[in-house]
């Protein structure tokens, strides 16, 4: 379609511009596949959805507000376009680096993940690695039994944060051992992942776990890692309304 053709469309909005060169067939807004397409379109051949923006399309993290990353396989000079961050990175050509999900280019799960480290917070960059973990990939230089210790680091930072009293970590209480306790408030945190209390097995015993301090007079919270990242006021204002009774 020549540039006129496409002018007179555009005039009559049977085409919409999306950046120089790429347009969109059909009504606003875009979804964030189709604006991840057009950003990878526009940044010419060899062009990847990588970053924040890979790990949304790889299902790692939710979509995150701002430009979307593409990188190119070249130091070479390519003018940068609205909306998006561009990404220079000349070892993609490795093999293994790239690949396509919903048919569009994209950096390996992977490559995503060491891309994501230092360019995103801590936190996101370890909700990233789980949910890696559950899709069944096994990340280089990653350890599984690391990830439940940054749960417990995620916790005790909120209670530091919000001025909450010192607990104990990982203690027996009879045959059960508990993530958090407040011996003197006779209050019990358990924080909950889906990477470790997935199965019957898990299933049953903490619940099994829970019956048995309640018993005891124990009053026990649960709370997710979403909850950690995404709510820390209110998971806060439980425990300390806990700690009051």
């Amino acid at each position: 379609m020549g540039s006129k053709a496409i002018t007179i469309r555009v005039r009559k909005e049977q085409l919409r511009r999306v950046h120089q060169s790429i347009y969109a067939l059909g009504a606003f807004p875009l979804t964030h596949r189709q604006r991840w397409m057009a950003a990878v379109l526009a940044c010419g051949e060899g062009a990847v959805l990588s970053h924040s923006s890979a790990a949304a399309l790889w299902e790692l993290l939710r979509p995150i507000d701002g430009p979307i990353h593409v990188s190119i396989p070249t130091q070479q000079k390519r003018r940068s376009r609205q909306g998006i961050r561009l990404h220079r990175c000349p070892s993609l050509v490795q093999r293994g680096l790239l690949t396509r999900r919903h048919n569009i280019p994209v950096t390996s799960i992977q490559r995503t993940i060491d891309d994501l480290d230092g360019t995103v917070p801590p936190y996101l960059l370890r909700r990233a690695k789980r949910q890696a973990e559950l899709k069944g990939v096994h990340l280089q230089g990653v350890e599984r039994k690391r990830q439940r210790s940054d749960l417990e680091e995620d916790f005790l930072a909120l209670c530091v944060h919000y001025c909450l009293p010192s607990s104990e970590t990982n203690v027996k209480i009879g045959r059960h051992e508990v993530d958090f306790l407040w011996r003197e408030h006779k209050v019990v945190v358990e924080i909950d992942s889906f990477l470790y209390h997935q199965g019957s097995v898990a299933f049953h015993a903490d619940h099994a776990r829970d019956l048995d301090l309640r018993q005891w007079g124990y009053t026990v919270l649960h709370f997710t890692e979403k909850q950690l990242e995404e709510e820390p006021d209110r998971v806060a204002a439980d425990v300390a309304a806990a700690l009051r009774r």
